[in-house]
């Protein structure tokens, strides 16, 4: 009787940043979703992770001109905080992460079976330019999360839909993140559409965005492009770099009668709070809204 050795690949990077950090980086969600990708035609839309023997974890991974995407997932065998996990891929392979602190931050080295689709190399380099990503992600300055929200309303998706996109009503409701909010353009897929809060003296400030999709009744993803200064549209420099790119994403989930309504926001840290506070408040209203409406 012969045995079949699996093949063991290693990448591994060096982070210059604090030990917890990394780890912490690495593993919540809501950082996974901004690195984990091995090129910029892909990325991650959704991630789940229960970190502890026996939890499981995925990862939505899609190109993003939604020619095609996959689910990344397994189940946890072994964690050590800020030390090392391992655990077993839905195809039996097994991965072992560990973290260890060097005199230039933290090196991080993932050891996994190579399956037998693709070639060493490939899956090598696959591997390696998410560590890479993610070591640019941890070093940055500039910092993105995913934050998610849902909200059950007691209504059709297509009247949920109309009333949050509406002018009167969208004003109403986000009231919650700056009185005087409105927008400027229109939702139509592929349009320039202006996030306004009026600033002092009625300086108009606030997004500079476009929607990247709309399916009426059910998703509409809006990305930033720049921001909105005293009137002024500004594309480039370091006051865009950080919202640049980032999403919000609305979708509405026929649930019977009623619909839920989820929200998937991008948010630099600095933010962060304030959207946890101030989604639900909005959410809220707009239930509010829709459900006193007939």
């Amino acid at each position: 009787m012969t045995t079949t050795q699996k093949t063991k690949i290693t990448v591994q990077v060096t982070v210059n940043a604090p030990l917890e950090k990394v780890w912490n980086y690495f593993t919540e969600p809501k950082h996974i979703i901004h690195w984990n990708n091995a090129s910029a035609d892909w990325h991650t839309t959704k991630s789940e992770n229960d970190l502890q023997p026996g939890g499981s974890f995925t990862s939505r991974m899609e190109a993003k001109d939604g020619s095609m995407g996959f689910d990344f997932g397994g189940v946890y065998q072994e964690v050590e905080k800020h030390s090392y996990y391992t655990y077993i891929l839905s195809d039996e392979r097994q991965v072992k992460v560990t973290f260890k602190e060097v005199p230039d931050g933290v090196e991080v080295v993932e050891v996994f079976d190579a399956e037998m689709e693709n070639s060493v190399e490939l899956q090598k380099k696959g591997w390696q330019a998410i560590l890479e990503n993610f070591k640019t992600y941890t070093e940055s300055e500039a910092k993105m999360v995913r934050l998610h929200f849902e909200i059950l309303i007691k209504k059709p998706s297509a009247e949920v839909y109309t009333t949050m996109l509406q002018k009167p009503t969208y004003e109403e409701w986000t009231e919650a993140f700056s009185p005087g909010s409105t927008y400027i353009g229109t939702w139509e897929e592929g349009s320039k559409i202006l996030f306004v809060s009026q600033g002092e003296e009625g300086n108009q400030n606030g997004m500079v965005s476009k929607v990247a999709k709309n399916e009426e009744n059910k998703h509409v993803d809006i990305e930033h492009l720049g921001v909105l200064k005293e009137g002024v549209e500004v594309l480039e420099g370091k006051a865009v770099d950080s919202w640049k790119g980032a999403h919000e994403k609305y979708t509405f989930e026929a649930n019977g009668e009623a619909t839920k309504l989820l929200v998937d926001t991008d948010s630099t840290l600095e933010y962060e709070e304030f959207f946890n506070e101030a989604w639900p408040k909005a959410l809220n209203k707009l239930k509010e809204i829709c459900e006193g409406n007939g």
